[in-house]
């Protein structure tokens, strides 16, 4: 493998401001460090590609990546949103006679939302792998890659997507993690895309404290790597780290700063609530500073790592201690 494609596939690819370098990320956590080894493998292939994922994990990066790292790199990469997609934008016709062409010219054919196509438009699709027409026709060769948020054998046994072009297009599947199961990966994609907006509105990038960096790992990302990426942008554009991460919410996890009398709460009890709330805030502040190292963080905290381990379960954290 080539120093050039070891470099770009070590990272993940965060897509930059128009006009801008392309950055890169490099990946932490072993779920992405794995998936990024596959995409080196299949990249200068035309194998074709699913990638299934909540929405927000980066398929549309993956996607790109893929593109960029494939000896069809210089051609197009045409991206098509499957919701109410007519089999005529899917092929567009050419003037010669109106046979159904490609507009492609080689490149990279990216499907986003597979299973939003209408039953004609998959039709036209399964139509044109089964005939290679998207592979190899003349005027037609563009390498196939879809994505979808949804359970397509749910679909598939419901009805709404075709069992054939399922099997078509799922040449390589690749499974991509929600941002909650790779938090390894949390504070560097913070970083960049701090930085991403700091030169885009030429402000001053500011630096996450320890407590925001806790509350960030405590968050569980539903939007994803989306959701991270408009934080930041706000925390650039406001300049303070509190009005940031507000939006975050509390978590169920957390404990009431101050139970009151009525509540029939025992001082015994209300003295536990506030040791395990200390031990808490202090276990989530030495992973913020050791980036969530686990193994450093039991040194710092004198615990055994299996002892940390039960302790992430213990605060809310399983999918953390899990991997």
């Amino acid at each position: 493998m080539s120093s050039r494609v070891a470099a770009s596939i070590g990272s993940t690819d965060v897509l930059a401001p128009e006009g801008t370098k392309p950055c890169y990320v490099r990946a932490v956590s072993p779920s992405m460090y794995a998936i990024e080894h596959v995409i080196a493998d299949i990249a200068p292939t035309d194998i074709s590609v699913l990638l299934v994922g909540e929405s927000g994990t980066g398929k549309d990066v993956v996607a790109f990546q893929i593109h960029r790292l494939s000896p069809r790199c210089q051609k197009p990469f045409r991206k098509l949103s499957c919701s109410s997609l007519s089999p005529e934008a899917l092929f567009p016709a050419m003037e010669n006679g109106g046979s159904r062409r490609s507009g492609g010219q080689g490149g990279t054919l990216y499907l986003d939302e597979v299973s939003d196509l209408s039953s004609a438009a998959q039709a036209q699709l399964l139509q044109a792998l089964s005939e290679g027409e998207l592979s190899s026709g003349e005027g037609v060769n563009e390498r196939l890659i879809c994505a979808t948020s949804r359970n397509l054998e749910e679909q598939m046994r419901a009805g709404r997507f075709r069992e054939e072009l399922y099997f078509r297009i799922n040449g390589v599947c690749l499974r991509l993690p929600p941002l909650r199961h790779r938090q390894e990966d949390l504070t560097g994609l913070a970083d960049f895309f701090l930085g991403k907006y700091a030169t885009l509105f030429e402000r001053p990038q500011p630096a996450l404290s320890r407590q925001a960096l806790g509350r960030l790992h405590q968050h569980q990302w539903p939007g994803n790597i989306r959701e991270l990426e408009n934080s930041m942008k706000k925390l650039v554009v406001l300049g303070d780290e509190g009005m940031a991460v507000t939006d975050l919410g509390r978590l169920p996890q957390e404990i009431p700063a101050a139970p009151n009398c009525s509540s029939g709460i025992s001082l015994k009890e209300a003295a536990r609530a506030a040791s395990r709330q200390a031990e808490r805030e202090l276990i989530l502040k030495v992973l913020g500073r050791t980036r969530w190292n686990r193994k450093r963080a039991a040194l710092e905290l004198k615990i055994s790592y299996k002892a940390l381990l039960y302790k992430l379960k213990q605060i809310g954290l399983d999918d953390l201690a899990g991997s």
